[in-house]
């Protein structure tokens, strides 16, 4: 259930003749840099210093995983006992080292690491748990093992949930979530496979509806994962749940070599960015899928869930529209349950706000032709980025959460050697003058000290300081948004009415040549509803182009 890979397990019996297997993670670091990060030092990696995971954090993890969710080590049977360390056989450790730094006492204790000078003490390491050799039968119970979360695991995250949990499931969210619950017993008592499809726009609940199902499911022994197409989404809610949610947790390209139906459930939420292969140029030749990715979500599990919005489609490549996905389950010849989610819970719970905004820009023809201020959801035009940020730090020392976000109209650049981000979001008029820097980037390297990750910048005090793009704003919400709208979409009545401007993106998914006008006028619509739609109690937008914010203001009272 994961792409992850072991360097090195060693199986056998310690001197008690009980069952016995050690993780080796093995690494060719030889110096390494304090990291701000938690669990992190800094060293190189890919020609650049990064922030990578301390040595004996990664592989605990590894080993913690094993424990919640493989058989063999957490089975009813005698589970066979599982250790964890690391070997840096070229590293010479100095006093106060980086990788030695009292933080990671804790973690050196339970996972401890070995360099070019402890062969010997790695030898010991190994002899006391494994000196009783005879691990052929051990490999074997390994391999034979299965997938099944381990009851401290469930209610590891049973308690997670519990404390966050602050949302009551209402209407047409409570009938989605009994279907599931439903097709789960007949599955389990008449082997039958469905596929449950939910459309909702923004703000609909489809998110909470799917925590609510894993949590619920889980508890009652049901074998659940939650996956998405997002990184930062995903990552997320890994920090949330801490670590121990991985298992949890996936991605959608997560079951290219997966035993079909091993899954009791598979929650997949923002299934329109379900993409055509899990395949990328880093896929081994040995982890390929020659299926596509929502066949190998439909195999994986009994029971299918697919969360869509076909108006939130924002790069080729995305195929999950609710007609694809509908096709796909018709193929397979699984049952097909149909739901559509109404109810507002965003945008001050205005529909009518989300039905002028798809009006507004072309998506859908609805009938809120204009936006009145009295309609409860603080809806504003703003006259530079500058007052927009004034006006959202002001929401927040009220106590409210807040991002600006903008366009991909301006280039996204590497880190500084000093780990800060380069401001380049940068508009220039007679009356102002704004200069900020995008989030992070996914492979950044290192960063200074305040500046989260890309996967934590919706949600770590950090990320008020950067601009959010489309990738990881998508999924999230906050009380209220700001909005920089770029030149890559505008306005031209001349023209008969909304122009992509393919060459104002920086994006490469967008401005690509293969891309043609028309899909990047849908992906371009998309976006820019996406991130006027993260807000739940107002929105404050800036428009680069002066035609397209006065044809704006012309759809408000």
């Amino acid at each position: 259930m994961t792409s992850k890979r072991l360097d090195c397990l060693i199986c056998g019996h310690d001197a008690q003749q009980q069952s016995q297997a050690v993780i080796i993670e093995l690494k060719q670091w030889s110096e390494s840099q304090p990291s701000a990060g938690t669990n992190e030092v800094v060293t190189w990696l890919g020609g650049q210093l990064s922030d990578v995971l301390h040595p004996s954090a990664q592989v605990g993890q590894y080993s913690q995983y094993l424990t919640d969710v493989h058989t063999a080590f957490n089975g009813t049977d005698a589970a066979i006992g599982l250790h964890a360390c690391a070997f840096l056989h070229n590293y010479m450790f100095k006093p106060a080292d980086a990788i030695l730094e009292p933080k990671f006492a804790n973690l050196l204790q339970q996972y401890p690491i070995y360099g070019a000078q402890q062969e010997e003490e790695l030898g010991t390491y190994l002899q006391q748990r494994l000196a009783g050799g005879n691990g052929q039968s051990i490999l074997q119970r390994i391999d034979a093992g299965r997938y099944r979360p381990s009851k401290k695991l469930l209610e590891h995250v049973d308690n997670i949930m519990r404390k966050k949990s602050t949302y009551v499931l209402l209407d047409d969210q409570l009938l989605v979530y009994d279907r599931v619950r439903t097709a789960v017993l007949d599955a389990q008592e008449n082997q039958v496979k469905t596929a449950i499809l939910i459309q909702g726009g923004p703000g609909t609940g489809k998110s909470v509806i799917a925590l609510h199902l894993l949590n619920d499911l889980l508890r009652r022994d049901v074998k659940a994962h939650y996956a998405t197409g997002s990184k930062a989404f995903t990552e997320n809610l890994r920090s949330q749940f801490s670590s121990r949610s991985n298992g949890f947790f996936t991605y959608f390209n997560a079951y290219g070599q997966a035993i079909p139906n091993s899954l009791d459930v598979v929650i997949c939420d923002e299934a329109h960015r379900i993409r055509s292969s899990s395949n990328s140029r880093f896929t081994r030749p040995e982890q390929r899928s020659e299926l596509p990715q929502v066949e190998e979500l439909l195999q994986v599990a009994w029971v299918s869930v697919f969360f869509i919005d076909d108006y939130q489609r924002v790069r080729p490549g995305e195929i999950g529209s609710y007609s694809s996905l509908k096709q796909a389950a018709e193929q397979q010849g699984v049952i097909i349950a149909e739901f559509k989610l109404e109810a507002q819970f965003r945008c001050a719970g205005s529909s009518g706000f989300i039905n002028w905004l798809n009006n507004t820009l072309g998506i859908q023809r609805t009938a809120n032709v204009l936006w009145g201020t009295s309609q409860g959801y603080d809806f504003q035009i703003i006259s530079s980025p500058v007052q927009i940020e004034e006006i959202l730090e002001q929401r927040r020392q009220e106590g409210h959460t807040a991002r600006m976000v903008a366009g991909f109209c301006w280039p996204w650049s590497d880190p500084l050697p000093d780990g800060q981000l380069v401001e380049n979001i940068t508009i220039e008029t007679d009356e102002f003058s704004y200069h900020r820097p995008w989030n992070a980037k996914d492979n950044a390297g290192r960063l200074a000290p305040g500046i989260p990750k890309t996967s934590l910048w919706a949600t770590a005090p950090g990320g008020i300081n950067q601009v959010g793009c489309i990738y990881t704003a998508q999924g999230f919400e906050f009380d209220y948004v700001g909005v920089i709208v770029g030149t890559d979409l505008v306005y031209r009545q001349q023209q008969g009415g909304w122009v992509a401007q393919g060459s104002a993106s920086s994006d490469t998914a967008i401005n690509n040549y293969r891309v043609r006008p028309q899909e990047q006028l849908e992906f371009l619509r998309n976006t820019y509803k996406v991130l006027m739609t993260r807000g739940t109690q107002g929105c404050y937008v800036y428009f680069q182009d002066e035609e397209t914010g006065r044809f704006f203001q012309t759809r408000m009272e």
